[in-house]
């Protein structure tokens, strides 16, 4: 009996070193046949470049102001033209890329390692525990994620650091039903109930034979809540409880363009395509991934 344990605990480990490699390469063949994830990954990399590189690629101080060509159109001497103040638009998003990434990874961090640990907790360990956190869970859920997070950045105060972590807040409980659900259904494998005969602990167990097979839907899952972690950033220093001026975010921007929607169209236009296009990307590539992580669910 203890031989055939040690054999079922050794082989997830055994059969997942040998295929390893192969099972990575099959996952990147399926991503590269999807046009759409790979057509998302590219913008979705060129926009993360820009974002690394802002400071070199920016043509302007976002935050110079030149009064004598307030509200010029796009030109070639700026390519998406200008703001009330002045100041390049084109500037302002490359250099804004930076505050509205920053907050979607710092929120999906936040959710991605509160939730999962929830997750795990609530799926292995059962009982009460589970039974309190589910219902916090629910409470929260009764609140739209747009909602939950304004009512968080209003105790917390405005500002973009105490955005992101309303925002990560608002995508824990998307985080912890998952995981949970995934652990509910990886401890009932013949090689837990192995390791649970060999003497490990459960915190042995969770680490080393359950929480390995949660990572692929949790990275799916990240891939598509920084799209939304994107959207509820800028949304929130759309209404002032995010980025402060002057600082150059893209929902600011827009904040700051409504006033001037028919004199200068494209004070909107361009902050709002930035926005599109990253979560767009985003999308595209989070599907992909999903299809390549489970073959069931490809797109045909």
């Amino acid at each position: 009996m203890e031989e055939q344990a040690r054999s079922l605990v050794a082989q997830p480990a055994i059969l997942g070193a040998a295929s390893q490699g192969s099972e990575f390469a099959k996952m990147l063949r399926r991503l590269a046949k999807n046009k759409g994830a790979v057509g998302g990954g590219i913008v979705l990399a060129l926009i993360l470049l820009t974002a690394v590189f802002a400071s070199v690629l920016a043509p302007e101080d976002p935050l110079k102001q030149q009064y004598t060509r307030v509200l010029h159109a796009p030109s070639r001497a700026t390519p998406l033209g200008t703001d009330q103040f002045g100041r390049d638009i084109l500037s302002r998003i490359i250099i804004g890329s930076r505050q509205s990434l920053q907050v979607a990874a710092i929120a999906i961090l936040i959710a991605a390692s509160v939730g999962t640990v929830l997750g795990l907790l609530t799926g292995y360990q059962g009982g009460w525990i589970d039974l309190i956190i589910q219902r916090l869970i629910d409470m929260q859920l009764a609140f739209p994620g747009i909602l939950f997070a304004l009512a968080v950045v209003s105790v917390l105060g405005p500002g973009l650091r105490n955005a992101m972590v309303a925002v990560g807040i608002s995508l824990i409980p998307a985080y912890a039903r998952m995981v949970r659900g995934s652990v509910l259904s990886a401890r009932e494998n013949a090689y837990v109930d192995a390791a649970r005969v060999m003497g490990a602990r459960g915190q042995r167990i969770v680490l080393r034979h359950i929480l390995p097979n949660v990572l692929a839907p949790i990275m799916v899952l990240s891939t598509v809540g920084i799209a939304w972690a994107i959207l509820i950033g800028a949304s929130l220093s759309f209404l002032g409880l995010g980025a402060q001026l002057p600082k150059p975010e893209w929902g600011l921007d827009l904040a700051q363009s409504r006033d001037y929607l028919r004199e200068a169209w494209w004070m909107s236009t361009f902050p709002g395509l930035a926005i599109m296009l990253t979560v767009v990307s985003v999308n595209l590539l989070g599907e992909g991934l999903r299809d390549a992580l489970d073959p069931r669910l490809r797109t045909r």
